[in-house]
């Protein structure tokens, strides 16, 4: 048991040091405001990140995440590929 654990520990570190969306091939996130309000990033305390579809969403606050989840076509324009 105790080496199983001891084999296991690096794996679970490095999947918790990875940052979100990097080893998901996400797009970045290319606005400082949040998806939903256009409130500034951070300005409602921790941000908040998903990926959805390939692309890493930023939020606000919880409140955001729920409504773009209910209508993610209405916000996932404001993101303009180049």
């Amino acid at each position: 048991m105790k080496k199983l654990l001891i084999l296991l520990i690096p794996v679970l570190l490095a999947s918790c040091a990875t940052p979100a969306g990097s080893a998901s091939g996400s797009k970045s996130y290319p606005l400082a405001t949040c998806l939903v309000s256009d409130n500034e990033l951070g300005s409602m305390g921790p941000v908040i990140s998903r990926d959805y579809q390939g692309q890493t969403v930023k939020f606000c606050c919880k409140p955001c995440v729920r409504k773009f989840e209910r209508d993610p076509a209405a916000y996932l324009g404001k993101i303009a590929a180049p």
